[in-house]
Formats: C-alpha cells, structure tokens, sequence
C-alpha cells in the first residue's frame, strides 16, 4: 500500500480552496471576516488558500482591496500554509505589477489567468505570461486556463515553452475535460503540477495525473474532499469513487449558475454571513436556494 506522505509533495500541496472575498452589508470587503474564514479553511484541511481569484470576485476588486486581502490570509494561516494571490490580468503591465506586489507582500505563489477578453494568439499568451515570470523569477506561478471565461485557451505546446522560465511550475485546468491534463502530461511531464480547476472533475483528473484540485466546494466539505484525495493515493479507489459520487449533485448545484453565486449562499447556509456578490453578479435565487439547501441536508452540511 502506497503511505501517502512518501509521495512528492506538489508544489501547493493537494487540496486548494479558492476562497470567497467576504463584503458586509454595505458591499465593502470585511477583512475581519476573511481572517476567520481562511483560519476555518485550514481547519477543514486546506493545504492552501487562494486569494482574489475567479471564486473570489478578483474582476470587482481594486487593487488595494486584493493587496490587503493577500495581507490578511497571509497573516492569518501563517507560514504553514501555502498562500496564492490571483495576479491575472488582460493587461500584461497590470499582471506584472501585481505579481511583483504579491511577491512582496509574502504570497507563496501567484495564479495567472489567461488575457481575458482580448484573445491573443499562442504568441501572445506566451509572451504574456514569460514577461510576469521574468518579473518574479521567485515567485511559484500557476498558469490558470479557463477558455469558457476567457474565450481563449492555452495550448500544450505553449505551456512547455514557458516552462523555460523555472518558475512556472503548475497549471490549474479548468477547461472542463480530462484531455486537457493528458495533453499536459504528454508534453511536458511530471515537471508541470497539473490541478483540477473543477470540483466534479477531480477524481478523474487525479486518475490521468492530475495533483490535487483548486476547489470551491471545499468552503463546505473540505474534509471530504481531502479524504476523496487521499484515499486514490493510497490505492483506495473505491473509497474515492464513493466520495466522487457522493458529492456530485452537490458540486453540480454549486455551479448550476455562475460561481461564486452559489457558493456564498451555501456559507450564508451554514452560518458565515459572507454577503451578496458585488454587481453585475447576484444573489442566488430562491429556487436555487432551496434546491441547494435540500443537497446539502442530505448531505448532513450544517
């Protein structure tokens, strides 16, 4: 039987929670409310917390928002706990200059979505993302595809040329197919840490190579979800597909609109008043909420 803690340890560990940005009633970012929740993910078994990504709402965010938000996970978890700052932008100048601030302000590690809106070519992308490596030849980065909010997609071919730069070191795969991670893997190795960028896609992912997972769900059954990880590491298939089954309507009804909707009502469910997304994202609708608390009863979340 495998011991899971013999095997080499990626660089962000296995279970990453992209983590909500909590607003208070009047729609300002609660900072006291982002330190107890990152505290709470880590208790439920989080190797790292992702900041001001895409669950995180990083498009309405200003840039000092995303600053002291880093700033308050980082103090939070402290230096166990590997701590990513989403640094994305369609702008290269702005990503570059977030990266380099993130790198200061303590982030072990940066997630770089792909331009969005823009579309550049496979040149482009690839210029893009070696000027932010260049800039913080330090700093982990995790190149962060997710073609059905971006409308554009990063090729295999052009991930193994930026793998030149040393610090570019994973992938979040969020493309919605496995043949994603297998087209990685065949091109450019066990170099590339590849992770799930889908809840319902983790175990197989895991099974074609895949890390870990960059989840939402883990907001809410983050011990299942680590316990799903472990038991395929340690040859328990079985148990994982249980897991994996188990938890399918519920990482559906998390995404049966657009994300992080669904997710902040899930924790305004179990009693973390994270507040209503910031416009033009909004509240889940009543139906949804019922739908979802129904899943999640039978679930035993509370």
């Amino acid at each position: 039987m495998t011991d899971i803690a013999k095997l080499s340890t990626p660089p962000f560990g296995r279970l990453l929670t992209a983590m909500v940005t909590p607003f208070n009633k009047e729609g300002a970012v609660d900072f006291s409310l982002a330190d107890k929740l990152a505290r709470y993910l880590v208790d439920q078994g989080s190797d790292g917390i992702v900041v001001c990504g895409t669950t995180g709402e990083s498009p309405t965010l200003s840039w000092d928002e995303q600053n002291k938000l880093l700033e308050t996970v980082r103090n939070a978890v402290g230096n166990g706990v590997k701590v990513l700052a989403g640094t994305g932008s369609n702008s290269t100048a702005e990503a570059v200059n977030a990266t380099v601030n993130a790198f200061a302000a303590g982030a072990d590690g940066a997630l770089v979505v792909a331009p969005y809106y823009n579309k550049p070519p496979q040149e482009g992308l690839e210029a893009h993302f070696r000027a932010i490596a260049n800039s913080s030849p330090d700093l982990p980065l995790m190149l962060y595809n997710i073609p059905g909010r971006t409308g554009c997609s990063i090729s295999s071919t052009t991930v193994y040329k930026l793998m030149e730069c040393s610090n570019i070191v994973s992938f979040k795969a969020a493309s919605g197919n496995t043949d994603e991670v297998t087209e990685l893997r065949m091109r450019c190795g066990s170099d590339l840490a590849i992770y799930s960028g889908d809840d319902g896609l983790l175990l197989p992912m895991l099974s074609v190579g895949a890390v870990g997972v960059v989840s939402v769900a883990s907001h809410i059954v983050g011990p299942r979800l680590k316990a799903m990880i472990e038991s395929y590491f340690l040859g328990k298939i079985t148990h994982a597909l249980s897991y994996h089954e188990n938890l399918q309507p519920l990482f559906k009804a998390l995404f049966a609109t657009t994300n992080p909707i669904p997710i902040k009502a899930a924790l305004e469910l179990i009693g973390w008043p994270v507040g209503a997304p910031r416009s033009p994202l909004i509240p889940l609708n009543n139906q949804m909420k019922d739908e979802l608390m129904t899943i999640m009863s039978s679930l035993g979340i509370t």
